[in-house]
């Protein structure tokens, strides 16, 4: 049984819901219009509908948003919906539910949903709810701001086992917005930066965690995704719709402490062989031999660092050596293998639950020569890595056009 994507839609990852005086109702809402009118699906074709979003208690008090679509949109009023966190991973999670529940035969038509309001409290109250998604009370207790640090604390270790130069870095961050720019959903796409922007002067690339500056960061983002997924059943019906499948998936889970991680694997080629594993599984289930069989990549740049993570994890390079790729320009979108051709996560934002079913619409643009801009030109095969707290939950997709 395969997986197919009809279409999705993406919100304005640039909005302000908070500002707007708008919350997850009036979000989700727009994000099943969105989504159903480029599947070109009816409210009542849709059987289940599964929902990622990690956070949403802790900035707007409002849990249980499984029930937020039915709420919403009356077409969905009966239908079978629930909500999965895996913090910045919740996303995937929703993906692989939904894949799992077509595959088994219970549904042929799904709606996976991500989203995420995070702009409801000040920063640093924002970052103390992210913090949640680490091992509370255990790591990272003498700080508010717990994923600068962990991620500053990984650019350490790989600086300790290969060596790091933080300028490949600032270079991740740069090239992701300049991304950005090219695409009209993103947060950062009408930001004014100079050269000094990705520098060491303190004064406007301040220093936030270690070796990390501003420009290595992720924003605060509000914003939804959405995809329709549907089995090879539903096709027999609907033949005459644009898709794209999915061929291959990884998912693999380890301990919350990043210290626990670096322990685990001393012995081992790279820092988190379990997220080479991930891959690695995503390709075989794809019968895909290498990554650079690949067209390019949605990786997650949470922070320049796990980007510069992702890049030698995906195979790219050999352990330690993503600063060869960076250096090469082999993730530029004219590159060996482009990496978030469309700005990633520093560039497009990063709406915590919505991230990876973001990650898969923009993979599902790519081959169906949908993403404007932004196209690669001639994708037919797209992968995506998407990252929770420190690693802690790792899931890939690869995507294929139909």
């Amino acid at each position: 049984m395969s997986v197919h994507i009809l279409g999705g839609g993406q919100s304005d990852f640039a909005v302000n819901w908070h500002r707007a005086g708008l919350g997850f109702d009036a979000l989700i809402g727009e994000i099943i219009t969105r989504a159903t009118e480029s599947a070109r699906v009816e409210l009542d074709e849709i059987e289940v509908v599964h929902v990622g979003n990690a956070f949403g208690q802790l900035f707007t008090g409002q849990g249980h948003l499984g029930g937020m679509p039915a709420t919403v949109a009356p077409g969905l009023w009966g239908v079978p919906a629930a909500r999965h966190e895996a913090a910045c991973a919740s996303g995937s999670m929703a993906a692989l539910a939904a894949m799992a529940e077509l595959e088994a035969g219970r549904y042929d038509c799904a709606l996976v949903i991500g989203a995420e309001l995070e702009k409801t409290v000040p920063g640093a109250q924002a970052a103390r709810h992210m913090g949640a998604a680490a091992w509370a009370g255990h790591e990272a207790t003498d700080t508010d701001f717990v994923w600068p640090q962990q991620f500053a604390a990984i650019a350490d270790e790989y600086d300790r086992r290969y060596g790091l130069d933080a300028a490949h870095l600032r270079a991740v961050g740069e090239l992701n917005i300049t991304n950005a720019r090219a695409n009209p959903l993103a947060q950062t796409r009408d930001w004014a930066f100079t050269a000094d922007s990705f520098g060491v002067d303190d004064s406007v690339n301040p220093p936030v965690a270690g070796r990390l500056r501003r420009q290595d960061c992720s924003q605060m983002t509000d914003g939804a995704a959405a995809i329709v997924l549907v089995s090879d059943r539903f096709l027999q019906r609907r033949n005459d719709v644009r898709r794209a499948e999915i061929t291959g998936w990884g998912h693999r889970t380890v301990g919350l402490s990043l210290e626990q991680k670096f322990r685990a694997s001393a012995e081992d080629t790279h820092v988190f062989p379990h997220l080479r594993r991930v891959v690695r599984d995503a390709l075989d289930r794809a019968r895909v031999g290498d990554i650079i069989d690949l067209d390019g990549v949605e990786v997650h740049d949470c922070f320049s660092m796990s980007e510069y993570v992702a890049i030698d994890h995906l195979g790219l390079t050999a352990p330690g050596e993503s600063w060869k790729a960076i250096e090469a320009g082999d993730i530029g979108r004219g590159g060996r293998l482009p990496i978030n051709p469309g700005g990633g996560l520093i560039g497009i934002g990063h709406p915590v639950g919505a991230t990876g079913v973001r990650m898969l619409l923009d993979a599902y643009k790519q081959v169906t020569d949908q993403a404007g801009e932004y196209q690669i030109p001639g994708a037919r095969r797209f992968g995506t890595l998407n990252i929770g707290g420190s690693t802690t939950t790792a899931a890939a997709f690869v995507v294929e056009a139909a």
